[in-house]
């Protein structure tokens, strides 16, 4: 492969120097065992947080917080598929140690490996923000909408999601970019070389999820506030909204999980593409030091899919009022005097 590399540059292979990988690839955290327990981990959580939060859609009537869960079924099925998809082809490679070039000649599985490596890395940060935008609106601007998102809708937004990541996946297939294979030779990704097409390409990924964290950030920034002053509105005290509390709660999680994960990997794409157009044309294998940083920031990014999921198994009301009982809600008057007579009960339940 390292002898092709620069006849071939079209190719996905030769990006890396496979020969200096190898030795120092059983050392690193790039084992058969590492890869394997991340996905077990993660997909576990995953189907744990999926039984949940399917449990917790049939009991709801607040139709808020029923879409709330669809945006949140949906990054669930999201993480869960991405690690079922690329665990499927990274961890047999580690196990076989299969030669891309004699079993993907035409580049096929690098490029569906690619291809699963932006739509599912790029899903989260979109949903992420749709998410914080919806409970934007919901929070601060309640009466905009005649009515909530309803389930359907919701799902609608969710898909429209999807294949918007998936376009975005599918652009190196259609000419701009390309997927090579990345250090250890296990796994396939976007090219950080400084050809035109890769650093549109690049840069259009690495800048959309940049603006999907900050998007989420803004909203949520603004709904904390929100819900900060409503919770100490006299005129609120009996009406706890514990509802939008959670939510929030699980959003703002969520949004610090991805920034933690991504960021990293998304600004040293940006650098890593700006410096290095002053060699465009002539840099053809990436250096060793950038193949070790790209890995190590991709490890960085699977935590995202494994703490995602236990965000709202462990932030959910039931867990929260356990540890601080003032969450729970308290009780109306009319609970508190049940001997009011009927006309008065009903006058009181009509104002």
């Amino acid at each position: 492969l390292n002898g092709s590399a620069a006849a071939q540059p079209d190719t996905c292979f030769g990006v890396f120097n496979a020969s200096d990988s190898q030795g120092s690839a059983h050392n690193s955290i790039a084992s058969p065992w590492f890869s394997t327990a991340f996905g077990l981990i993660g997909l576990c959580s995953n189907l744990f947080a999926l039984c949940v939060l399917l449990s917790s859609s049939r009991k709801l009537s607040s139709q808020a917080r029923s879409s709330f869960l669809v945006f949140l079924c949906g990054l669930v099925v999201t993480d869960f598929m991405g690690l079922l998809v690329t665990a499927s082809v990274i961890i047999p490679y580690h196990f076989i140690k299969f030669a891309w070039a004699k079993v993907d000649p035409g580049c096929h599985l690098c490029n569906f490996l690619g291809f699963s490596m932006v739509f599912f890395g790029q899903c989260p940060l979109l949903l992420g923000a749709t998410m914080a935008g919806e409970r934007f609106f919901g929070i601060n601007r309640p009466f905009s909408r005649s009515t909530s998102i309803s389930k359907r809708r919701a799902w609608s937004i969710v898909g429209l999601v999807w294949g918007f990541s998936c376009l975005l996946g599918l652009l190196p297939v259609m000419g701009l970019g390309r997927y090579t294979l990345q250090y250890p030779g296990s796994w396939c990704f976007l090219t950080l070389l400084p050809n035109t097409g890769d650093v549109i390409f690049c840069l259009l990924f690495a800048l959309l999820g940049i603006f999907s964290v900050l998007l989420s950030f803004i909203f949520n920034t603004v709904s904390v506030v929100t819900l900060c002053r409503v919770y100490h509105d006299r005129e609120s005290v009996q009406r706890r909204r514990d509802s939008e509390v959670e939510m929030m709660v699980q959003l703002v999680g969520i949004m610090i999980i991805a920034t933690i994960c991504w960021m990293p990997l998304l600004i040293f794409i940006v650098q890593m593409v700006l410096q290095q157009l002053p060699a465009s044309g002539q840099l053809q294998v990436l250096p060793m030091e950038t193949q070790k940083m790209l890995l190590i920031y991709i490890r960085m990014v699977t935590w995202n899919q494994i703490l995602d999921p236990w965000v709202y198994i462990l932030f959910r009301r039931a867990v929260l009022q356990r540890i601080y009982p003032s969450l729970r809600p308290r009780p109306s008057i009319l609970s508190l005097y049940p001997a009011f007579k009927p006309s008065l009960r009903h006058k009181l339940t009509t104002d």
